[in-house]
C-alpha cells in the first residue's frame, strides 16, 4: 500500500529518508518562461529545465527498472520537464502508465504550468497519481504578461495581457480538478524581486481558499540568456520572511533543491551513478537485429538541418518505423574545448547511429566520425529529407550554405569551442 507521506517534496521529514527520480520525457514546452532557458546538459547547473539527456516512454522504463536496483529508498517517480508534462501528453501519459503497470506501490506525481492539465485529470486519478504541482506566479493578468514571453495553446500563440488572462484561467481551473479528484496539490511561485515579489501573500491566500496543500516559495535564480538575467536573487531573509506571511494560510515547503529534470537520489545529493544509468538508457536501441538503426541530426529544434558540428550542443536522433520517421530521443554533445577526444566520444555517444545530418562540419571531426562507421551528410532543410536520402536512398537536393553558420566553411573542427 503507497504511503503519500513518503514523498521527500511535500513532507519534510521523508526528504533525508526517501528518494525521487525525475524522468525527462517531455522536451517540449508550451510557454516561455522569462527566467528559463532549458538546457539538455550542464552538471554544474541544478534547478528545473535542465536534462543531460532525454528520453523515451520506453526508455525511461528500462532506466526506472536498473535504477531501484541501486536505490532501494526510491519511493518517487515524477515527471518535471526538461518542457511541460502536459506539452507532451503522449509521452508523458505512456510512461506513467508504464511505471504504474511495472511498479505499482511507486508514489507517482507530475509538475506542471497547469495549462494543458485539464484533459489528463481523470486519466492521473484512474493511475493513481497522488501529487501534482502546479507553477503558479501570480494571480494578475498584468504581473504575468512580465513574467511570460508567449503562451500556446490549441495551436495559437497568445502574448502579452491576453496570454497571462488564458494561462491564469486554466491554472485555477486545473487546481479546483485536482483538488475534486481528491489529488494533493502543491503550488510553485518564483518570487522575482520587482516582479511579484509583493503579490505572494495573496496567492498563498487564494491556493488556501482552494484546499491546496502546500505552497512552495522558490528564490528566483538569475540565468543567462533570458530576459531576467540581471534581476538580482532575493535574500534569504526576505525569503524567511515571505514564508512567515505564506503560514499564515497555509503549510509553507522551505526544503526545496530547485531539482533538475532528470534528478535522482535524495532531495539535494543526487546520485552519480544514476546519472550514467540515465545516459546508458539514452543510448538503448530497440532489439530489431539492427546494428546502426538510428540517424543523428544536428539541429536547434528538431525540424530543420540547420547547425554546424561545433555549434551544436545536441543531436536529435531519429529512426525510421512503419508509420514514418520518430524522433527517438536527444542526446548532449560532448564538452567543447577537448580537442580530437571530443569527436571520439562524440562518435561513442553516436555508435548505434549510421549516419549524421549536419549543416556544416570541419575536416577532422568529419574523418573522425566516417572512421567510426558513420555516413556524414552535409545539407541544409528539412530533416525528413535528410532521412529519405540515408533510409530510401532518395536524392539530395538540398546543400548547405556555410555562412549559414557561425563556424563558416574555414572551422578546422580542433573542438576548441566556438565563438
Amino acid at each position: 500500500m503507497k504511503d503519500i507521506t513518503q514523498h521527500p517534496c511535500f513532507s519534510k521529514e521523508s526528504h533525508h529518508k526517501y528518494a525521487r527520480v525525475h524522468l525527462p520525457v517531455a522536451p517540449q514546452c508550451n510557454i516561455k518562461c522569462n527566467y528559463c532557458n532549458r538546457k539538455f546538459d550542464c552538471v554544474n547547473e541544478s534547478r528545473p529545465g535542465v536534462t543531460s539527456s532525454v528520453l523515451s516512454p520506453e526508455q525511461a522504463l528500462a532506466y526506472l527498472k536498473d535504477l531501484v536496483q541501486i536505490m532501494p529508498e526510491l519511493k518517487v517517480v515524477g515527471i518535471a520537464g526538461p518542457g511541460d508534462p502536459f506539452a507532451n501528453p503522449k509521452q508523458t501519459m505512456a510512461t506513467l502508465r508504464g511505471v504504474r503497470e511495472h511498479f505499482p506501490d511507486m508514489l507517482l506525481c507530475v509538475s506542471t504550468n497547469g495549462l494543458n492539465l485539464k484533459p489528463y485529470i481523470a486519466e492521473l486519478k484512474e493511475l493513481e497519481v497522488t501529487h501534482i504541482t502546479v507553477t503558479l506566479n501570480s494571480l494578475r493578468a498584468e504581473t504575468l504578461e512580465k513574467v511570460y514571453g508567449w503562451v500556446r495553446f490549441e495551436k495559437r500563440g497568445y502574448f502579452g495581457k491576453p496570454a497571462g488572462e488564458l494561462l491564469l484561467e486554466r491554472q485555477l481551473e486545473a487546481i479546483d480538478l485536482l483538488k475534486k479528484a481528491g489529488i494533493t496539490v502543491k503550488v510553485n511561485t518564483i518570487v522575482i524581486p520587482g516582479i511579484n515579489d509583493n503579490e505572494v501573500g495573496e496567492v498563498a491566500e487564494a491556493m488556501a481558499a482552494k484546499g491546496v496543500d502546500l505552497l512552495n516559495t522558490i528564490p528566483f535564480f538569475p540565468v543567462k540568456n533570458t530576459p531576467f538575467e540581471l534581476i538580482l536573487e532575493p535574500s534569504s531573509e526576505f525569503m524567511k520572511e515571505l514564508r512567515r506571511e505564506v503560514e499564515q494560510h497555509l503549510p509553507p515547503m522551505s526544503h526545496c533543491a530547485r531539482c533538475r529534470a532528470d534528478a535522482a537520489g535524495l532531495l539535494g545529493k543526487d546520485s552519480a551513478e544514476a546519472a550514467q544509468l540515465l545516459s546508458k538508457a539514452a543510448k538503448m536501441t530497440a532489439t530489431d537485429g539492427k546494428e546502426r538503426p538510428y540517424v543523428a541530426v544536428a539541429s536547434m529544434e528538431g525540424i530543420l538541418v540547420n547547425q554546424h558540428l561545433g555549434e551544436a550542443d545536441r543531436m536529435h536522433i531519429f529512426r525510421q518505423t512503419p508509420n514514418g520517421y520518430k524522433l527517438v530521443n536527444v542526446r548532449a554533445t560532448p564538452e567543447k574545448g577537448t580537442g580530437d577526444e571530443r569527436w571520439i566520444n562524440l562518435a561513442e555517444t553516436l555508435s548505434d547511429c549510421q549516419a549524421l545530418l549536419v549543416g556544416g562540419i570541419g575536416p577532422k571531426p568529419s574523418a573522425i566520425l566516417s572512421r567510426h562507421g558513420l555516413k556524414i551528410v552535409e545539407m541544409s532543410g528539412l530533416i525528413d529529407q535528410g532521412l529519405d536520402h540515408v533510409y530510401e536512398g532518395k536524392e539530395l537536393r538540398t546543400l548547405c550554405k556555410s555562412d549559414m553558420f557561425q563556424c563558416g566553411s574555414g572551422c578546422s573542427g580542433k573542438a576548441t569551442g566556438c565563438g
